[in-house]
């Protein structure tokens, strides 16, 4: 039986995928087109990005990125950021960018959302991933516990430079009083972080409070932390087709890579408003 995804047919980025048939035909399936295509006929409430590698790199923001964004907000589709930044760290980029929308920090730990009222929520408690991450540092020659600077800020998870320890860091940790703790790398750093956790938890809690449903958002990222916004959304886009995980993920895979790809992404955004 030819399998196909219910929102796309998922692609492969290097080789042709294949289908089989009843009878053992072999269906040859043509590559995903890389380019921006969205939906057609379908209205949308929210434009979710990532940050790091999706709307900024090592040299800040595209000095296109901030007119695209305010077009789009112009045009009545509020824009949300969802990172693995610490919240101190995400506001002023909201900020610099005029969006209007939510703040998801710390890959689903934190949720803001005060210009429409609602408290900080705070998902988890990163005190267990502080604990767990200085007893690695007992197991592991050369380990760095003390991570990336904005650690100082965190409150629901800790985050490791990355360092190629992620394997032996879930094998040891499952053997502790930490089992349930999760390693995630994103391409910046590695999150240690609570079951349960990520983008997708702390979007439905912002979704929920402003009475969006996912289904009418679009999601735009670059990395194995957002895949699960990927899933939870109504249309998600690729910018990066580093791995491969990601790229099955996505609905869609833009032309261009990292920074520029968001500006096709929002090109393609503001032709169907």
């Amino acid at each position: 039986m030819l399998l196909v995804h219910t929102q796309a047919i998922q692609w492969s980025r290097l080789n042709m995928m294949r289908g089989v048939l009843g009878g053992g035909i072999i269906i040859p399936v043509p590559p995903r087109s890389a380019m921006v295509e969205l939906p057609q006929g379908r209205t949308w409430d929210m434009v979710v990005f990532d940050v790091d590698g999706t709307l900024m790199d090592a040299e800040g923001f595209h000095p296109d990125l901030i007119p695209l964004i305010r077009e789009v907000e112009a045009r009545g589709l509020p824009i949300s950021l969802a990172s693995g930044r610490t919240l101190p760290n995400v506001t002023p980029i909201r900020q610099s960018l005029g969006a209007s929308g939510f703040i998801v920090a710390e890959n689903g730990g934190m949720v803001w959302d005060s210009g429409e009222g609602h408290e900080i929520i705070t998902l988890a408690d990163g005190s267990r991933a502080r604990a767990a991450v200085q007893w690695l540092a007992t197991q592991i020659d050369d380990f760095d516990a003390a991570g990336i600077e904005s650690n100082r800020w965190r409150e629901t998870e800790w985050c490791l430079f990355e360092n190629g320890n992620e394997d032996l860091m879930r094998e040891l940790l499952a053997g502790s009083e930490w089992s349930d703790l999760i390693v995630v790398p994103t391409g910046f750093a590695v999150h240690i972080t609570a079951p349960g956790i990520d983008k997708a938890g702390g979007l439905r809690m912002a979704f929920e409070q402003r009475g969006v449903d996912p289904g009418r958002v679009l999601v735009c990222g670059d990395a194995p932390n957002d895949i699960s916004m990927f899933e939870l959304c109504g249309f998600s886009v690729a910018v990066n087709d580093e791995r491969e995980d990601v790229v099955d993920a996505a609905d869609c895979l833009t032309a261009a890579r990292g920074i520029e790809g968001s500006l096709e992404f929002l090109k393609a955004v503001i032709a169907i408003l």
